[in-house]
């Protein structure tokens, strides 16, 4: 993450400071356009293009980290180790499920948001279930599946 940082921050310096040197180049040109001015408008584009590149860089690691944390946080929650833990309060009044029961019930709504994207049918009526297991009883809308 350091990296990732720095490598930012060096985007960002150098992308100002090419911004400097076009202002610079356009004020000891009286504002006419030179081959100096040319060359800082130039540098200013691929430092601003390796700046949004950096950025992108970073904004994808910060997805990354959101949803890796989430699913931890999903995970921790839906098998009750959250619980578990000392000086925390159980705050849920649902019953622990467990993991794999989760990522079980993780790609049959996966598949049903594939289905639909598609257009090959509803979420009540899909034909073929793609769980290994039945669902979980102890949830009234798996019951009724």
């Amino acid at each position: 993450m350091d990296n990732l940082v720095d490598s930012l921050n060096n985007a960002y310096e150098e992308f100002v400071t090419a911004a400097a040197n076009v202002l610079e180049a356009k004020e000891s040109s009286d504002g006419q356009k030179t081959a100096t001015t040319d060359a800082a408008l130039e540098n200013f584009k691929q430092r601003w293009e390796l700046f949004r590149v950096a950025c992108d860089q970073a904004e994808e690691f910060v997805e990354s980290v959101k949803q890796r944390i989430g699913s931890e946080c999903l995970v921790d929650e839906a098998t009750g180790s959250v619980a578990g833990k000392p000086g925390q309060a159980a705050t849920s009044g649902l019953p622990p499920i467990s993991a794999v029961r989760l990522e079980q019930m993780s790609k049959a709504v996966r598949w049903l948001v594939i289905e639909l994207q598609h257009g090959s049918g509803t979420a009540g009526s899909s034909s073929h279930s793609h769980s290994s297991a039945p669902f979980d009883a102890r949830f009234s809308e798996d019951a009724a599946q």
